[in-house]
């Protein structure tokens, strides 16, 4: 064989390989011309290298972020390093649909990239390629894992029935804010204690899918009541503790009042049967006496006791004569 015809078969071979492999292979010149354009790329985007061949870049994809782009290309024309891209900064740079059976789910092909430079005989960069690698089941797998992670996390910090805080995790923000209202000794913070009266009768008379009912009603009027930055949960059973920042006993007991009015007129159908019900209120403010946050608790716990053993369907205020 010839000098000339293994030159020719050598040659073959290498664009036979790079129209074949499983990666995009994109070279454009110093003002972004496309100059080639392997059969990866040709599959996703549906265009044929000869209709690509000397396109402008960013006109035949303008959902490339032209300046980003430019941005990352620079060192590698000015400096000869190379540059790289990954999905979790940037999704992709060329947006292709996602044909992958397995991750059917994601609209869009995720793609790591490399870009380099291709130099001249004299050292100088005249075109930039770019490699697209597609990771779309290694970012799925690792998007529904984070996914996964993040709704466990809900389901240990997050009551199932009424999507409030737990007892723990809510207990864990009265800490937080007894620790910064000790910090901050100007601010006042108010907790209000509060559980359904006569709450084993409603199961008993209507069963528990009737109490549950009756919980989630409940848990609505105080969740629609509260300002974003108080901080409610179901501290057990029946009982309710709602945690309100920067506010005074009587800004409290002002809501805690109108929270007992609006479930007292509420009625929750169970089976065709009205169920009525009502709530006692305890509520402390903390004081300089308090020293720490079960205290507070207590507190408040002691406030709500009164108000059941005078009759239910009450809101107290804490005094040190309770």
């Amino acid at each position: 064989m010839t000098d000339t015809n293994a030159g020719v078969s050598e040659l073959h071979w290498l664009m036979d390989m790079l129209q074949t492999v499983d990666v995009g292979l994109v070279v454009v010149n110093a003002d972004y011309r496309i100059q080639l354009w392997n059969g990866f790329m040709e599959n996703h985007s549906g265009l044929t290298p000869r209709q690509v061949r000397d396109s402008y870049l960013f006109d035949l994809f303008p959902e490339i972020d032209e300046d980003w782009l430019r941005r990352k290309c620079d060192p590698v024309l000015l400096l000869k390093n190379r540059a790289f891209t990954i999905w979790e900064q940037r999704p992709y740079i060329f947006r292709f649909k996602n044909y992958r059976p397995i991750t059917g789910n994601a609209d869009y092909m995720y793609q790591n990239s490399t870009i380099f430079p291709i130099t001249d005989t004299r050292g100088n960069v005249s075109h930039l390629c770019f490699i697209i690698y597609d990771v779309t089941d290694a970012a799925v797998s690792k998007l529904e894992l984070q996914s996964m992670n993040g709704q466990l996390r809900q389901l240990s910090t997050t009551d199932y029935l009424t999507q409030m805080r737990n007892r723990g995790t809510w207990e864990e923000s009265l800490r937080q804010e007894f620790n910064r209202l000790q910090r901050y000794s100007q601010h006042q913070s108010s907790l209000i204690m509060c559980d359904i009266d006569h709450f084993k009768r409603i199961n008993d008379t209507y069963g528990h899918a009737a109490g549950d009912l009756v919980i989630k009603s409940v848990a609505e009027i105080i969740r629609k009541s509260l300002r974003s930055t108080d901080i409610a949960g179901r501290y057990g059973g029946e009982e309710f503790a709602i945690l309100l920042l920067d506010t005074t006993e009587d800004q409290a007991g002002y809501l805690a009042e109108r929270i007992r009015r609006k479930i007292s007129e509420t009625e929750v159908v169970y089976n065709n049967q009205p169920i009525k019900f009502t709530m006692s209120f305890g509520l402390a403010e903390r004081t300089p006496g308090i020293q720490d946050y079960v205290q507070w608790m207590e507190a408040a716990d002691k406030a709500l006791y009164t108000s059941k053993a005078q009759g239910r369907n009450l809101v107290t205020r804490y005094t040190t004569e309770l």
